[in-house]
Protein backbone atom coordinates (compact mmCIF):
# COMPACT_ATOMS: atom_id res chain seq x y z
CA UNK A 1 0.00 0.00 0.00
CA UNK A 2 1.41 3.35 -1.00
CA UNK A 3 2.56 5.45 1.94
CA UNK A 4 2.05 8.70 -0.07
CA UNK A 5 -1.64 10.04 -0.19
CA UNK A 6 -3.15 10.93 -3.59
CA UNK A 7 -1.93 14.21 -5.80
CA UNK A 8 -5.41 15.96 -5.08
CA UNK A 9 -5.00 15.55 -1.49
CA UNK A 10 -1.80 16.55 -1.32
CA UNK A 11 -2.73 19.97 -2.96
CA UNK A 12 -5.47 19.94 -1.02
CA UNK A 13 -3.86 19.85 2.28
CA UNK A 14 -1.30 22.74 1.18
CA UNK A 15 -3.77 24.91 -0.14
CA UNK A 16 -5.12 24.66 3.19
CA UNK A 17 -2.08 25.77 5.32
CA UNK A 18 -1.46 28.27 2.70
CA UNK A 19 -5.27 29.80 3.65
CA UNK A 20 -4.67 29.74 7.33
CA UNK A 21 -1.43 31.59 7.18
CA UNK A 22 -3.11 34.22 5.35
CA UNK A 23 -6.14 34.15 7.93
CA UNK A 24 -3.58 34.13 10.75
CA UNK A 25 -1.64 37.40 9.16
CA UNK A 26 -5.40 38.82 8.77
CA UNK A 27 -6.34 38.42 12.29
CA UNK A 28 -2.87 40.16 12.95
CA UNK A 29 -3.43 43.08 10.97
CA UNK A 30 -7.08 43.59 12.02
CA UNK A 31 -5.94 43.63 15.75
CA UNK A 32 -3.56 46.21 14.72
CA UNK A 33 -6.36 48.30 13.34
CA UNK A 34 -8.59 48.00 16.01
CA UNK A 35 -6.07 49.17 18.67
CA UNK A 36 -5.24 52.20 16.80
CA UNK A 37 -8.85 52.45 16.18
CA UNK A 38 -9.72 52.34 20.25
CA UNK A 39 -6.46 54.58 20.84
CA UNK A 40 -7.98 57.05 18.35
CA UNK A 41 -11.39 56.94 20.16
CA UNK A 42 -10.47 57.02 23.75
CA UNK A 43 -7.83 59.80 23.17
CA UNK A 44 -8.97 62.79 25.00
CA UNK A 45 -7.39 65.29 22.53
CA UNK A 46 -9.16 63.79 19.52
CA UNK A 47 -12.18 65.72 18.07
CA UNK A 48 -14.88 63.13 18.76
CA UNK A 49 -17.83 64.05 20.65
CA UNK A 50 -18.49 61.88 23.81
CA UNK A 51 -21.62 60.22 22.58
CA UNK A 52 -19.41 58.90 19.11
CA UNK A 53 -17.07 57.69 21.85
CA UNK A 54 -19.23 56.07 23.85
CA UNK A 55 -21.01 54.52 21.07
CA UNK A 56 -17.78 53.15 18.84
CA UNK A 57 -16.06 51.88 22.60
CA UNK A 58 -19.49 49.80 22.96
CA UNK A 59 -19.98 48.65 19.15
CA UNK A 60 -16.86 47.59 19.19
CA UNK A 61 -17.03 45.88 22.42
CA UNK A 62 -19.92 44.34 21.46
CA UNK A 63 -18.40 42.84 18.37
CA UNK A 64 -14.89 41.95 19.97
CA UNK A 65 -17.33 39.53 22.43
CA UNK A 66 -19.67 38.21 19.94
CA UNK A 67 -17.09 37.58 17.97
CA UNK A 68 -15.63 35.24 20.36
CA UNK A 69 -18.75 33.95 21.74
CA UNK A 70 -19.99 33.00 18.08
CA UNK A 71 -16.52 31.52 17.45
CA UNK A 72 -17.14 29.29 20.78
CA UNK A 73 -20.52 28.50 19.88
CA UNK A 74 -19.45 27.31 16.76
CA UNK A 75 -16.25 25.27 17.67
CA UNK A 76 -18.66 23.76 20.61
CA UNK A 77 -21.42 23.28 17.63
CA UNK A 78 -18.93 21.37 15.24
CA UNK A 79 -17.72 19.46 18.28
CA UNK A 80 -21.01 17.76 18.71
CA UNK A 81 -21.62 17.19 15.14
CA UNK A 82 -17.79 15.26 14.73
CA UNK A 83 -18.57 14.05 18.30
CA UNK A 84 -21.83 12.75 17.08
CA UNK A 85 -20.05 11.21 13.77
CA UNK A 86 -17.83 9.21 15.37
CA UNK A 87 -20.04 7.87 17.80
CA UNK A 88 -21.37 6.39 14.67
CA UNK A 89 -18.05 5.17 12.90
CA UNK A 90 -17.08 3.94 15.99
CA UNK A 91 -20.27 1.93 16.19
CA UNK A 92 -20.32 0.37 12.67
CA UNK A 93 -16.28 -0.53 13.13
CA UNK A 94 -17.37 -2.45 16.16
CA UNK A 95 -19.73 -4.10 14.26
CA UNK A 96 -17.02 -4.92 11.27
CA UNK A 97 -14.96 -5.81 13.73
CA UNK A 98 -16.89 -8.21 16.03
CA UNK A 99 -17.89 -9.71 12.73
CA UNK A 100 -14.45 -10.12 11.57
CA UNK A 101 -13.48 -11.75 14.97
CA UNK A 102 -16.28 -14.33 14.85
CA UNK A 103 -15.51 -15.48 10.81
CA UNK A 104 -11.77 -14.73 10.51
CA UNK A 105 -11.57 -17.50 7.83
CA UNK A 106 -10.96 -17.35 4.34
CA UNK A 107 -14.84 -17.54 3.57
CA UNK A 108 -15.92 -15.12 6.47
CA UNK A 109 -13.65 -12.19 5.00
CA UNK A 110 -15.31 -12.83 1.35
CA UNK A 111 -18.55 -12.34 3.26
CA UNK A 112 -17.72 -9.37 5.58
CA UNK A 113 -16.18 -8.14 1.97
CA UNK A 114 -19.46 -9.02 0.09
CA UNK A 115 -21.37 -6.98 2.97
CA UNK A 116 -19.72 -4.39 3.54
CA UNK A 117 -19.84 -3.27 -0.27
CA UNK A 118 -23.65 -3.93 -0.20
CA UNK A 119 -23.72 -1.73 3.28
CA UNK A 120 -21.83 0.66 0.96
CA UNK A 121 -23.93 1.16 -1.37
CA UNK A 122 -27.44 1.14 1.36
CA UNK A 123 -26.21 3.99 3.39
CA UNK A 124 -24.97 6.97 1.25
CA UNK A 125 -23.36 8.57 3.82
CA UNK A 126 -20.67 6.22 4.10
CA UNK A 127 -17.32 7.08 1.57
CA UNK A 128 -15.54 4.12 2.60
CA UNK A 129 -14.65 0.82 4.80
CA UNK A 130 -10.92 -0.33 5.09
CA UNK A 131 -9.62 -3.62 6.78
CA UNK A 132 -6.50 -3.61 7.23
CA UNK A 133 -3.84 -6.35 9.10
CA UNK A 134 -0.34 -5.12 10.46
CA UNK A 135 2.23 -8.54 10.34
CA UNK A 136 5.82 -7.01 11.83
CA UNK A 137 5.06 -3.25 11.38
CA UNK A 138 3.56 -4.11 7.05
CA UNK A 139 0.11 -2.89 6.29
CA UNK A 140 -1.98 -5.62 4.65
CA UNK A 141 -5.25 -4.93 2.84
CA UNK A 142 -8.23 -7.59 4.17
CA UNK A 143 -11.24 -6.12 2.88
CA UNK A 144 -13.46 -3.10 2.42
CA UNK A 145 -15.65 -1.07 -0.21
CA UNK A 146 -15.60 2.19 -1.39
CA UNK A 147 -17.79 5.30 -3.14
CA UNK A 148 -14.35 7.38 -3.28
CA UNK A 149 -10.91 7.26 -3.96
CA UNK A 150 -8.45 7.35 -0.75
CA UNK A 151 -5.43 5.86 0.27
CA UNK A 152 -5.05 5.89 4.27
CA UNK A 153 -1.06 6.47 4.63
CA UNK A 154 0.53 3.69 6.58
CA UNK A 155 2.30 5.80 8.67
CA UNK A 156 -0.95 6.94 10.43
CA UNK A 157 -1.94 3.26 10.17
CA UNK A 158 0.79 1.98 12.15
CA UNK A 159 0.84 4.84 14.87
CA UNK A 160 -2.93 4.17 15.53
CA UNK A 161 -2.14 0.86 16.24
CA UNK A 162 1.10 1.61 18.49
CA UNK A 163 -1.16 3.78 20.96
CA UNK A 164 -3.87 1.52 20.55
CA UNK A 165 -6.68 4.26 20.27
CA UNK A 166 -9.03 5.10 17.49
CA UNK A 167 -8.66 8.41 15.95
CA UNK A 168 -10.45 10.72 13.66
CA UNK A 169 -9.15 13.16 10.74
CA UNK A 170 -10.91 15.75 8.72
CA UNK A 171 -10.29 14.76 5.03
CA UNK A 172 -11.40 16.44 1.84
CA UNK A 173 -12.12 13.90 -0.94
CA UNK A 174 -13.06 13.98 -4.70
CA UNK A 175 -16.39 13.95 -3.65
CA UNK A 176 -16.70 16.88 -0.77
CA UNK A 177 -15.78 16.92 2.89
CA UNK A 178 -15.37 13.87 4.81
CA UNK A 179 -14.63 12.00 8.33
CA UNK A 180 -12.48 9.16 8.81
CA UNK A 181 -12.07 7.56 11.52
CA UNK A 182 -9.16 4.49 12.21
CA UNK A 183 -10.48 2.27 15.06
CA UNK A 184 -8.39 -0.51 16.13
CA UNK A 185 -9.72 -3.53 17.16
CA UNK A 186 -9.40 -5.61 20.42
CA UNK A 187 -8.73 -9.14 20.76
CA UNK A 188 -6.66 -9.71 17.84
CA UNK A 189 -4.69 -12.73 17.05
CA UNK A 190 -1.11 -13.20 17.83
CA UNK A 191 0.55 -13.02 14.73
CA UNK A 192 -2.01 -9.87 13.24
CA UNK A 193 -3.62 -6.52 14.41
CA UNK A 194 -6.71 -5.74 12.97
CA UNK A 195 -7.37 -1.75 12.27
CA UNK A 196 -10.99 -0.99 10.53
CA UNK A 197 -10.88 2.44 9.03
CA UNK A 198 -13.88 4.11 7.75
CA UNK A 199 -14.57 6.93 6.26
CA UNK A 200 -18.21 8.96 6.45
CA UNK A 201 -19.10 12.06 4.16
CA UNK A 202 -19.77 15.29 6.28
CA UNK A 203 -21.79 17.75 4.25
CA UNK A 204 -24.28 17.66 6.24
CA UNK A 205 -22.36 19.07 9.29
CA UNK A 206 -20.59 21.93 7.03
CA UNK A 207 -24.30 22.85 5.65
CA UNK A 208 -24.98 23.10 9.78
CA UNK A 209 -22.15 24.72 10.09
CA UNK A 210 -22.72 27.32 7.38
CA UNK A 211 -26.58 27.79 8.24
CA UNK A 212 -25.61 27.88 11.68
CA UNK A 213 -22.44 30.89 10.50
CA UNK A 214 -24.79 33.06 8.59
CA UNK A 215 -27.65 33.03 11.83
CA UNK A 216 -25.24 34.15 14.40
CA UNK A 217 -23.75 36.94 11.37
CA UNK A 218 -27.13 38.17 11.19
CA UNK A 219 -28.71 37.65 14.18
CA UNK A 220 -25.61 39.33 15.82
CA UNK A 221 -25.54 42.12 13.32
CA UNK A 222 -29.38 42.41 14.30
CA UNK A 223 -28.41 42.71 17.73
CA UNK A 224 -25.95 45.79 17.53
CA UNK A 225 -28.27 47.43 15.30
CA UNK A 226 -30.84 47.00 18.17
CA UNK A 227 -27.97 48.10 21.06
CA UNK A 228 -26.99 51.06 18.55
CA UNK A 229 -30.58 52.50 18.39
CA UNK A 230 -30.92 51.92 22.45
CA UNK A 231 -28.07 53.77 23.06
CA UNK A 232 -28.91 56.70 20.41
CA UNK A 233 -32.10 57.06 22.49
CA UNK A 234 -30.88 56.51 25.59
CA UNK A 235 -28.07 58.97 25.63
CA UNK A 236 -30.17 62.08 25.48
CA UNK A 237 -31.68 61.10 28.50
CA UNK A 238 -28.77 59.29 30.24
CA UNK A 239 -26.00 61.75 28.84
CA UNK A 240 -27.11 64.35 26.74
CA UNK A 241 -29.86 65.98 29.48
CA UNK A 242 -27.80 66.11 31.78
CA UNK A 243 -25.20 67.77 30.43
CA UNK A 244 -27.17 70.27 28.94
CA UNK A 245 -28.15 71.31 31.88
CA UNK A 246 -24.35 71.35 33.47
CA UNK A 247 -23.40 73.34 30.83
CA UNK A 248 -26.27 75.86 30.71
CA UNK A 249 -25.22 76.42 34.35
CA UNK A 250 -21.88 77.46 33.70
CA UNK A 251 -22.49 79.69 30.93
CA UNK A 252 -25.03 81.32 33.54
CA UNK A 253 -22.31 81.43 35.90
CA UNK A 254 -19.71 82.85 33.92
CA UNK A 255 -22.08 85.67 32.65
CA UNK A 256 -22.47 86.83 36.62
CA UNK A 257 -25.17 84.89 37.28
CA UNK A 258 -23.80 83.23 40.48
CA UNK A 259 -27.14 81.78 42.21
CA UNK A 260 -27.34 79.64 39.50
CA UNK A 261 -27.05 76.15 40.42
CA UNK A 262 -27.49 72.71 38.63
CA UNK A 263 -30.78 71.48 39.00
CA UNK A 264 -30.11 67.49 39.09
CA UNK A 265 -30.84 65.39 42.09
CA UNK A 266 -29.77 62.13 41.57
CA UNK A 267 -26.99 59.61 42.90
CA UNK A 268 -25.47 58.11 39.88
CA UNK A 269 -22.18 60.47 38.91
CA UNK A 270 -24.05 63.55 37.66
CA UNK A 271 -25.55 63.87 40.79
CA UNK A 272 -22.24 63.82 42.25
CA UNK A 273 -20.66 66.30 39.47
CA UNK A 274 -23.48 68.84 40.51
CA UNK A 275 -23.06 68.51 44.12
CA UNK A 276 -19.66 69.31 43.73
CA UNK A 277 -20.16 72.29 41.61
CA UNK A 278 -22.72 73.43 43.41
CA UNK A 279 -20.87 73.71 46.42
CA UNK A 280 -18.00 75.14 44.60
CA UNK A 281 -20.37 77.65 43.38
CA UNK A 282 -21.47 78.75 47.16
CA UNK A 283 -18.05 79.07 48.22
CA UNK A 284 -17.59 81.94 44.83
CA UNK A 285 -21.08 83.03 46.43
CA UNK A 286 -19.49 83.53 49.44
CA UNK A 287 -16.24 84.96 48.38
CA UNK A 288 -18.11 87.29 46.22
CA UNK A 289 -20.13 88.30 48.92
CA UNK A 290 -17.27 89.20 51.17
CA UNK A 291 -14.80 90.55 48.38
CA UNK A 292 -18.16 93.48 47.81
CA UNK A 293 -18.18 93.97 51.26
CA UNK A 294 -14.14 94.14 51.43
CA UNK A 295 -14.90 96.98 48.62
CA UNK A 296 -17.59 98.42 49.82
CA UNK A 297 -15.60 99.20 53.31
CA UNK A 298 -12.39 100.17 50.86
CA UNK A 299 -14.50 102.56 49.11
CA UNK A 300 -15.12 104.23 52.27
CA UNK A 301 -11.71 104.25 53.24
CA UNK A 302 -10.99 106.20 50.23
CA UNK A 303 -13.08 108.44 50.75
CA UNK A 304 -12.22 109.34 54.39
CA UNK A 305 -8.52 109.55 53.21
CA UNK A 306 -9.22 111.87 50.15
CA UNK A 307 -11.28 113.94 52.41
CA UNK A 308 -8.22 113.88 54.86
CA UNK A 309 -5.73 114.53 52.00
CA UNK A 310 -8.00 117.41 50.36
CA UNK A 311 -7.85 118.51 54.06
CA UNK A 312 -4.61 118.51 54.35
CA UNK A 313 -3.75 119.99 50.97
CA UNK A 314 -5.74 122.93 51.95
CA UNK A 315 -3.97 123.34 55.39
CA UNK A 316 -0.60 123.50 52.96
CA UNK A 317 -1.76 125.39 50.49
CA UNK A 318 -2.90 127.91 53.85
CA UNK A 319 0.69 127.97 54.77
CA UNK A 320 2.16 128.36 51.80
CA UNK A 321 -0.75 131.58 50.86
CA UNK A 322 0.70 132.70 54.63
CA UNK A 323 4.18 132.21 54.20
CA UNK A 324 3.94 134.55 51.17
CA UNK A 325 1.64 137.16 52.41
CA UNK A 326 4.46 136.95 55.37
CA UNK A 327 7.14 137.70 52.96
CA UNK A 328 4.88 140.51 50.79
CA UNK A 329 4.82 142.20 54.27
CA UNK A 330 7.72 142.37 55.56
CA UNK A 331 9.05 143.48 51.82
CA UNK A 332 6.59 146.39 52.16
CA UNK A 333 6.90 146.99 55.32
CA UNK A 334 10.69 147.70 55.08
CA UNK A 335 9.81 149.51 51.67
CA UNK A 336 7.49 151.81 53.60
CA UNK A 337 8.98 151.79 57.01
CA UNK A 338 12.44 153.28 55.78
CA UNK A 339 10.51 156.08 54.14
CA UNK A 340 8.39 156.72 56.85
CA UNK A 341 10.67 156.78 59.10
CA UNK A 342 12.88 159.34 57.73
CA UNK A 343 9.70 161.67 57.23
CA UNK A 344 9.06 161.68 61.13
CA UNK A 345 12.58 161.90 61.40
CA UNK A 346 12.41 165.09 59.53
CA UNK A 347 9.37 166.68 60.97
CA UNK A 348 10.90 166.11 64.32
CA UNK A 349 14.06 167.81 63.58
CA UNK A 350 12.18 170.77 62.26
CA UNK A 351 9.28 170.97 65.22
CA UNK A 352 12.77 171.05 67.27
CA UNK A 353 13.86 174.07 65.62
CA UNK A 354 11.89 177.39 67.26
CA UNK A 355 10.16 180.30 64.77
CA UNK A 356 8.12 178.79 63.00
CA UNK A 357 4.25 179.75 63.04
CA UNK A 358 1.61 178.24 65.05
CA UNK A 359 -0.08 176.51 61.99
CA UNK A 360 3.47 174.94 60.72
CA UNK A 361 4.47 174.06 64.30
CA UNK A 362 0.31 172.12 64.09
CA UNK A 363 1.09 170.66 60.87
CA UNK A 364 4.62 169.30 61.38
CA UNK A 365 2.88 167.51 64.39
CA UNK A 366 0.06 166.13 62.30
CA UNK A 367 2.81 164.73 60.26
CA UNK A 368 4.85 162.85 63.14
CA UNK A 369 1.31 162.10 64.78
CA UNK A 370 0.50 160.30 61.03
CA UNK A 371 3.72 158.87 60.01
CA UNK A 372 3.74 157.38 63.76
CA UNK A 373 -0.25 155.99 63.12
CA UNK A 374 1.27 154.48 59.73
CA UNK A 375 4.04 152.87 61.52
CA UNK A 376 1.64 151.26 63.95
CA UNK A 377 -0.34 150.01 61.50
CA UNK A 378 2.37 148.51 59.75
CA UNK A 379 3.60 146.66 63.13
CA UNK A 380 -0.08 145.41 63.25
CA UNK A 381 0.15 144.13 59.88
CA UNK A 382 3.90 142.24 60.71
CA UNK A 383 2.13 140.60 63.84
CA UNK A 384 -1.43 139.96 61.65
CA UNK A 385 1.06 137.88 58.83
CA UNK A 386 3.10 136.37 61.15
CA UNK A 387 3.95 132.52 60.81
CA UNK A 388 2.17 130.72 63.40
CA UNK A 389 5.07 129.14 66.31
CA UNK A 390 5.79 125.59 64.83
CA UNK A 391 4.62 122.67 66.44
CA UNK A 392 7.30 120.13 66.37
CA UNK A 393 6.66 116.38 66.59
CA UNK A 394 9.02 112.84 66.40
CA UNK A 395 8.87 111.78 62.88
CA UNK A 396 10.74 109.24 60.18
CA UNK A 397 11.25 110.16 56.95
CA UNK A 398 9.21 107.67 55.10
CA UNK A 399 6.50 108.84 57.43
CA UNK A 400 7.00 112.80 56.27
CA UNK A 401 7.26 110.80 52.34
CA UNK A 402 3.87 108.77 53.08
CA UNK A 403 1.67 112.22 54.05
CA UNK A 404 3.50 114.15 51.16
CA UNK A 405 4.23 112.14 47.53
CA UNK A 406 0.20 111.74 47.47
CA UNK A 407 -0.36 115.53 47.45
CA UNK A 408 1.65 115.61 44.02
CA UNK A 409 0.48 112.30 42.65
CA UNK A 410 -1.66 114.14 40.42
CA UNK A 411 0.85 117.05 39.06
CA UNK A 412 3.21 113.45 38.33
CA UNK A 413 0.96 111.74 36.65
CA UNK A 414 -0.14 114.50 34.38
CA UNK A 415 3.44 115.59 33.75
CA UNK A 416 4.57 111.99 33.33
CA UNK A 417 7.29 112.21 36.17
CA UNK A 418 8.12 109.34 38.00
CA UNK A 419 9.66 109.67 41.44
CA UNK A 420 12.23 106.96 42.76
CA UNK A 421 12.69 106.81 46.71
CA UNK A 422 16.09 105.44 48.26
CA UNK A 423 15.55 105.65 51.85
CA UNK A 424 17.35 103.58 54.16
CA UNK A 425 15.34 101.89 57.03
CA UNK A 426 17.91 102.88 59.47
CA UNK A 427 17.56 106.26 59.23
CA UNK A 428 17.21 108.33 62.29
CA UNK A 429 13.81 110.31 62.92
CA UNK A 430 13.52 114.10 63.24
CA UNK A 431 11.87 116.53 65.13
CA UNK A 432 10.06 118.52 62.51
CA UNK A 433 6.95 121.08 62.16
CA UNK A 434 4.92 118.16 59.80
CA UNK A 435 3.24 120.99 57.10
CA UNK A 436 6.24 123.26 57.10
CA UNK A 437 8.22 119.98 56.32
CA UNK A 438 5.37 119.41 53.89
CA UNK A 439 5.58 122.91 52.59
CA UNK A 440 9.35 122.43 52.00
CA UNK A 441 9.39 119.00 50.03
CA UNK A 442 6.18 120.34 48.18
CA UNK A 443 7.70 123.61 47.04
CA UNK A 444 10.82 121.49 45.94
CA UNK A 445 9.04 118.89 43.78
CA UNK A 446 7.24 121.37 42.07
CA UNK A 447 10.10 123.25 41.10
CA UNK A 448 11.61 120.07 39.63
CA UNK A 449 8.46 119.01 38.01
CA UNK A 450 8.61 122.87 36.17
CA UNK A 451 12.11 122.02 35.16
CA UNK A 452 10.79 118.43 33.22
CA UNK A 453 7.89 120.11 31.08
CA UNK A 454 8.53 116.81 28.76
CA UNK A 455 8.73 114.58 31.95
CA UNK A 456 11.87 113.13 33.73
CA UNK A 457 12.60 111.53 36.84
CA UNK A 458 12.72 112.96 40.95
CA UNK A 459 15.05 110.86 42.76
CA UNK A 460 14.74 111.52 46.92
CA UNK A 461 16.93 109.96 48.99
CA UNK A 462 18.32 110.05 52.72
CA UNK A 463 20.82 109.27 54.77
CA UNK A 464 22.23 109.60 58.26
CA UNK A 465 25.30 112.02 58.76
CA UNK A 466 27.11 111.13 61.81
CA UNK A 467 30.02 113.79 61.47
CA UNK A 468 27.92 115.75 61.22
CA UNK A 469 24.94 114.99 63.38
CA UNK A 470 22.23 115.76 60.59
CA UNK A 471 20.33 113.91 58.35
CA UNK A 472 20.81 114.64 54.39
CA UNK A 473 17.90 114.72 52.41
CA UNK A 474 18.52 114.69 48.36
CA UNK A 475 15.98 115.27 46.16
CA UNK A 476 16.97 115.56 42.38
CA UNK A 477 15.94 115.94 38.92
CA UNK A 478 17.24 115.31 35.56
CA UNK A 479 15.56 118.36 33.95
CA UNK A 480 16.78 121.40 32.79
CA UNK A 481 18.94 123.00 35.44
CA UNK A 482 19.89 125.98 36.60
CA UNK A 483 22.62 129.00 34.78
CA UNK A 484 25.50 129.67 37.24
CA UNK A 485 24.87 133.18 36.73
CA UNK A 486 21.16 132.65 38.43
CA UNK A 487 21.93 129.89 41.16
CA UNK A 488 23.03 132.43 43.64
CA UNK A 489 19.71 134.33 43.38
CA UNK A 490 16.85 131.60 43.06
CA UNK A 491 16.43 131.78 46.84
CA UNK A 492 15.35 135.31 46.71
CA UNK A 493 11.69 136.21 47.20
CA UNK A 494 9.68 137.01 44.21
CA UNK A 495 13.25 135.78 41.76
CA UNK A 496 11.81 133.90 39.19
CA UNK A 497 12.53 133.10 35.31
CA UNK A 498 8.85 133.12 34.79
CA UNK A 499 7.94 136.55 33.54
CA UNK A 500 4.42 136.04 32.31
CA UNK A 501 3.03 133.51 34.87
CA UNK A 502 2.15 135.58 37.76
CA UNK A 503 3.72 136.19 40.90
CA UNK A 504 6.36 133.69 42.13
CA UNK A 505 9.76 132.90 43.10
CA UNK A 506 8.68 132.52 46.67
CA UNK A 507 8.73 128.95 46.93
CA UNK A 508 12.94 128.26 47.64
CA UNK A 509 12.10 131.65 49.60
CA UNK A 510 9.98 129.61 51.68
CA UNK A 511 12.24 126.55 51.78
CA UNK A 512 14.87 128.14 53.45
CA UNK A 513 12.82 129.86 56.19
CA UNK A 514 11.50 126.83 57.25
CA UNK A 515 15.03 124.97 57.05
CA UNK A 516 15.95 127.39 58.81
CA UNK A 517 12.96 127.65 60.95
CA UNK A 518 14.40 123.72 61.87
CA UNK A 519 17.96 124.96 62.35
CA UNK A 520 19.02 123.35 59.66
CA UNK A 521 20.46 123.92 56.38
CA UNK A 522 19.58 123.95 52.50
CA UNK A 523 22.14 123.55 49.60
CA UNK A 524 21.49 123.47 45.45
CA UNK A 525 23.55 122.28 43.21
CA UNK A 526 22.77 122.59 39.65
CA UNK A 527 24.00 121.64 35.88
CA UNK A 528 22.79 123.49 32.99
CA UNK A 529 20.34 120.91 30.84
CA UNK A 530 21.67 118.08 33.10
CA UNK A 531 19.21 118.68 36.26
CA UNK A 532 19.36 120.12 40.07
CA UNK A 533 19.57 118.47 43.34
CA UNK A 534 18.39 120.27 46.76
CA UNK A 535 19.86 118.74 49.62
CA UNK A 536 18.10 119.70 53.11
CA UNK A 537 20.47 118.87 56.05
CA UNK A 538 18.69 118.67 59.34
CA UNK A 539 19.69 118.05 62.96
CA UNK A 540 18.64 114.51 64.04
CA UNK A 541 16.89 113.88 67.90
CA UNK A 542 19.04 114.38 70.67
CA UNK A 543 18.31 110.64 71.31
CA UNK A 544 20.38 109.82 68.16
CA UNK A 545 23.06 112.14 68.84
CA UNK A 546 23.77 110.69 72.21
Amino acid sequence: MDENPSLFLFVKHHCRKVIVVYFISFCYKFSIMLKNLLAKIIDYNSNLTVRVRVIALTVAGLAVTMAIWGIIQLTALNRILVDQQVKRLEGVAETVSTFYQRFPTRQGIATLDSALKDHIQSDVRLARIDIFDIRSKNVDYIAGASRVQYEWPDSIVAEVRAKGKSRYVKLETEAGPSLGLLYPVSGETRDSHIIVGIIAFSRANTEIMSRARQLLFFSSAGLLLAILLLLGISYGWIIGRPLKLIIGTIDAFQKGQYVERIPIIREDEWGQLADHFNQMADEIQNVMARNLDLTRHLEERVREETLNVVQLQKQVDDLKQLTALGHLTANLAHDLGTPLHSIAGLAKLMLEREGWPPDVVHKLSLIVEQTQRLDNVIQNVRKATRLPEPHFELMTVHKILSDTLPLVEPLIQTNHVIIDVNIDQSVASLYVDRYRIQTALLNIIQNSIDAMPDGGKITISAEDDRATKTIKILIADDGQGIPADLLKKVCEPFFSSHKDEGMRGLGLAIVRDIVKAHGGQMEIQSTLDSGTSVILYLRMTDEMID
